[in-house]
């Protein structure tokens, strides 16, 4: 059986509970055959020259824990330049958002040139390579430039833009081409699978083989949607818990007389959070039973606040959540709550199980989890409802939600008053369906998924 080597960004100790869903069904696989993860270990270090990496290691259990050390020259180019100031908004369709600083692609190819240095004593020949999300798009090719033959699979966590907009992209055609490096290319909706192959199709003379298969630059990979889910039972088990369930109990005593809507995101531009205060100031405007009777609580966690894209958009939602407060609250109604802190996950099962409306309204997003996790907290027994964004890649498989448009907040307003008044029957049916999805389609079947197509497919040919 071949060995599991995951490499990401960031890695995580799979044994910790902490890890979250993702990192506890990656370190199942990881230890199964005795496994690697390696990655970067987010710390910077005065020492090194640009290029330069200082590699740890360390065992956790039957999984090998390998992260770099990268100087802040290269820090500042890799993560919060290319990664996070060119391919994030570009991919999240925010061109006028994007920095196009050419240094930022030069010091994002030396850190993926130099983690394939490092990662490529670490191999052995049978190993199954698992490479993901945006920061290490062009690894197979750097690692395929040194000789490595190994099956290589990449996944990517955020959505796919149109060609056009993915042209926009300085010297696109190289980062297009580095696709072809690997045998597998995971995405997380059949919209992004098109949006993929057009740009392959268009912009890189890409011929369609047939059987999701596409060759280009003498290399043929496979493409394919493998929407990623949650893991249900730790989730569950979660929601049992001591924390949630006292979160739910208190706010279910101090809310008694009020209907909850809940958001919780970070907070990004991608996330719609303006969008969707505006949305339920139309629901006060609009449907004024409302007044007195329904709260959101909106929970931002903090993102990148260094950025000016990011300062922006905070002081945009303080502007306006206080205007809501000011023109509708009373001396013992507040109607929106805006916390801009990061909770602890061990109480988002309570948070969500207390609203009656869970609002995921990304104005793009690769999948949403949260949506996922909103269902599993409910009480099947009196659900609430879930409203969702038919830009969240979610909305392909949660088609149950209320979908709606974050751009039409007077149609998101409406969908949030007939969540709220939406009969209990109605209700525990759309939550039926979509909890019996969600359960089917779980992080251990997304994970299953890929590595069986990986383990299927041919290694690729050089690019």
């Amino acid at each position: 059986m071949s060995r599991l080597v995951v490499v990401s960004n960031r890695l995580a100790d799979p044994r910790k509970p902490a890890a979250g869903g993702l990192a506890v069904a990656l370190g199942d696989a990881l230890a199964r055959t005795g496994g690697l993860w390696f990655g970067s270990s987010g710390a910077t270090a005065a020492d090194l020259a640009p290029g330069e990496g200082r590699l740890r290691t360390r065992q956790a259990g039957k999984v090998l824990l390998a992260s770099v050390d990268l100087c802040a020259e290269d820090h500042a180019a890799y993560y919060q330049g290319y990664a996070n100031s060119v391919l994030w908004p570009v991919f999240h369709y925010r061109l006028d958002l994007a920095q196009f600083d050419p240094a930022y692609l030069v010091g994002y190819r030396r850190v993926n040139q130099m983690f394939a240095r490092k990662l490529l004593p670490l191999l052995r020949e049978s190993d199954l390579i698992w490479v993901h999300d945006y920061h290490l798009i062009p690894l197979a090719a750097e690692l395929r430039a040194l000789g490595c033959r190994q099956r290589i699979g990449f996944f990517l966590h955020i959505p796919v833009p149109p060609p056009l907009v993915m042209a926009a992209l300085p010297q696109h055609e190289w980062l297009m081409r580095s696709f072809f490096a690997y045998d597998l290319v995971g995405l997380q909706s059949e919209a992004d699978v098109d949006h993929f192959t057009r740009s392959m199709v268009t912009e890189a003379g890409a011929q369609e083989l047939g059987a999701q298969r596409l060759h280009a630059y003498g290399a043929t990979v496979r493409v394919a949607a493998f929407p990623i889910g949650i893991d249900v039972e730790e989730f569950q088990a979660l929601a049992a818990a001591p924390d949630a369930v006292h979160t739910f109990e208190a706010l279910r005593a101090e809310y008694s007389r009020r209907q909850l809507l809940l958001g919780i995101d970070r907070l990004d531009y991608s996330k719609g959070i303006p969008q969707r205060v505006r949305a339920f100031r139309q629901l006060l405007e609009r449907y004024p039973e409302n007044r007195n009777s329904a709260t959101l609580v909106m929970i931002a966690s903090p993102s990148r606040d260094d950025v000016h894209a990011y300062a922006d958009l905070r002081q945009e939602l303080e502007g306006l959540c206080g205007a809501i407060n000011g023109d509708y609250g009373t001396l013992d109604w507040m109607p929106l709550r805006y916390i801009h802190r990061t909770v602890a996950r061990r109480r988002v099962p309570g948070l969500c199980r207390a609203a009656r409306v869970g609002l995921v309204t990304p104005l793009r997003d690769g999948m949403n989890l949260v949506a996922k996790e909103y269902v599993v907290a409910q009480d099947e027994a009196d659900p609430g409802v879930l409203v969702l964004s038919r830009f969240a890649g979610a909305a392909e498989q949660l088609e149950e939600a209320l979908l709606v448009n974050p751009y039409d907040t007077q149609g998101m307003a409406g969908a949030i008053q007939a969540a709220l008044h939406m009969p209990l029957a109605e209700r525990q049916w759309r939550h039926q369906r979509l909890l019996e999805r969600i359960r089917r389609h779980d992080v251990h079947w997304w994970r299953q998924g890929f590595l069986q197509a990986l383990e299927e497919s041919s290694s690729a040919s050089a690019a």
